[in-house]
């Protein structure tokens, strides 16, 4: 299998002049199809920075970033939204479910757009929530909510699921429950997915760990026998 993602000196400025701020400095990457991949580091580091113009929700100052043969870096706006919508699932720290909708709503919210979804029952099933489809989020823990979450992202089926945080809100047994749930996403659907995180423990169960300094890369570091989330110190 080639590259979910290539990235030649990614380069990421806010500001102009002596207040600018280098997000990123010059960051080449490789990253494989269908790996578990944990973005290591602290609060300002460059990591969120770096997930979000993967995810194609902001764009580098400079350097290219590809996804598989396809130039993120060159495509128009209308472009990059067709991108999110076929290939990406997004999941964050707080959970930005509809209030007003049940958890079964929610993920038909995605299904109704995507070109090959799965239904909300098997999006539910996978994150062992289908008994609570009918429940409001105001119903539901915080680690069902961000389960809820997981599922209304990967109802599209992406080919990469970007986790910002996931386990940012939870205590160590639903943030273990969470984590277990990517690793089925990853792998029941084949799905690339990448973890945002400064919690250096849950890097174990990760295929690659990234760690991110002062917006560039420290180093890179290939688990060969990834850790089950219980393993994981909290």
């Amino acid at each position: 299998m080639g590259n979910a993602f290539t990235t030649r000196d990614l380069r990421k400025v806010y500001g102009e002049g002596p207040a600018a701020v280098h997000a990123l400095r010059g960051v080449d990457l490789e990253i494989p199809e269908g790996e578990i991949v944990v973005l290591l580091g602290p609060s300002g580091s460059g990591k969120s920075t770096l997930l979000n113009i993967l995810g194609g929700l902001d764009r580098a100052t400079d350097g290219q970033v590809f996804f598989r043969d396809s130039e993120l870096s060159a495509m128009s706006d209308a472009e990059l939204t067709r991108y999110r919508r076929d290939h990406v699932g997004f999941v964050f720290q707080f959970y930005n479910l509809m209030p007003s909708l049940t958890a079964q709503e929610n993920v038909e919210l995605v299904t109704e757009i995507a070109r090959n979804p799965l239904s909300p029952e098997e999006a539910l099933a996978l994150v062992g929530l289908e008994a609570r489809a009918d429940h409001f989020p105001a119903q539901l823990s915080g680690g069902e909510q961000q389960r809820v979450a997981i599922a209304r992202a990967v109802a599209k089926q992406p080919d990469v699921l970007f986790c910002d945080e996931p386990t940012g809100a939870l205590d160590s047994v639903t943030g273990r429950a969470v984590l277990h749930v990517l690793r089925d996403v990853n792998r029941k659907l084949g799905a690339t997915v990448m973890i945002v995180t400064h919690a250096a423990a849950q890097a174990a169960i990760a295929h690659r760990v990234i760690r991110f300094a002062d917006g560039a890369v420290q180093s890179v570091t290939v688990n060969e026998t990834p850790a089950s989330p219980e393993e994981i110190e909290w």
